[in-house]
């Protein structure tokens, strides 16, 4: 049911322009962030990145098959710059662990 929760927000950021997809155009953004998800298969750049992130206090979690919650192919790393649509994710990120 989360996962099902997540995609939805996920593929509301996506159509809004508020979700900005892969470690290359993340590394440019220099707005304000409000979450990072990353894929448990991401390599080490993404994995840097995160680190990056999470030194600047953003919310960074690390989930599995993060592609099929965006529906893009090979898709390792995300970031959300809304932050109502952020906080809603959030909740189902943690209420799912």
């Amino acid at each position: 049911m989360q996962r099902e929760k997540i995609k939805t927000y996920l593929g509301l950021a996506n159509k809004a322009g508020y979700l900005i997809i892969g470690s290359d155009k993340l590394d440019k953004y220099n707005k304000k962030l409000y979450l990072v998800l990353i894929d448990s298969s991401a390599g080490k750049t993404s994995k840097k990145l995160v680190a990056k992130f999470e030194n600047n206090e953003i919310f960074c979690k690390e989930v599995e098959d993060l592609q099929s919650l965006v529906d893009i192919d090979n898709c390792k790393i995300v970031g959300v710059k809304n932050h109502g649509l952020s906080e809603e994710i959030k909740k189902y990120l943690i209420e799912g662990e």
